[in-house]
């Protein structure tokens, strides 16, 4: 529920900076702009994210802005195929942010898909190290990983290397 809470209130403080954004630069972008923030505030994702792209390609300063929209999109569809698009485009679009590797980490371990949820992880942890979130994800990874690995059976002959040969 923090979860929940938090990426609302992180969503709407960043739909806010764009309202004081678009008083400067290009006045047709800050009017579609202001239409996606519109759009978002009533949850039309994909109607904000239609907006605030096309605000993007006239003045970029919206992309921090169409990232979010696609995280918020990402986050409120339950269809883990899209969201993970989306958040792909989002990390695209802004790549320093180590919440949407997490993100789409989360959704593959809930898919079971360990190997992906593995990297995505890693990929956070390229941009900060030291992430509580991230580090603590790995270990439990690790674990279920460690537990799921296929043991061999009790009085399995040891696997030897093979011979090296002699030039």
């Amino acid at each position: 529920m923090k979860t929940l809470f938090a990426i609302c209130l992180a969503t709407t403080l960043g739909l806010s900076g764009v309202q004081s954004a678009q008083q400067e630069g290009n006045p047709e972008a800050a009017k579609i702009a202001r239409e996606g923030s519109q759009a978002a505030k009533d949850q039309d994702w994909s109607k904000a994210i239609e907006r605030f792209h096309k605000a993007a390609e006239m003045d970029r300063k919206y992309t921090q802005s169409l990232a979010l929209a696609y995280q918020q999109r990402a986050f409120w569809i339950n269809d883990y195929d899209k969201a993970l698009a989306d958040y792909d485009v989002a990390t695209k679009l802004n790549p320093g942010e180590i919440k949407y590797h997490l993100y789409r980490g989360y959704i593959y371990e809930l898919r079971g898909d360990l190997q992906n949820a593995m990297a995505e992880t890693d990929s956070a942890l390229k941009i900060n190290s030291k992430n509580k979130e991230a580090l603590e994800r790995k270990q439990r990874l690790q674990k279920i990983q460690s537990a799921t690995a296929p043991t061999p059976p009790p009085n399995a002959p040891p696997v030897t290397a093979p011979p090296k040969k002699n030039p």
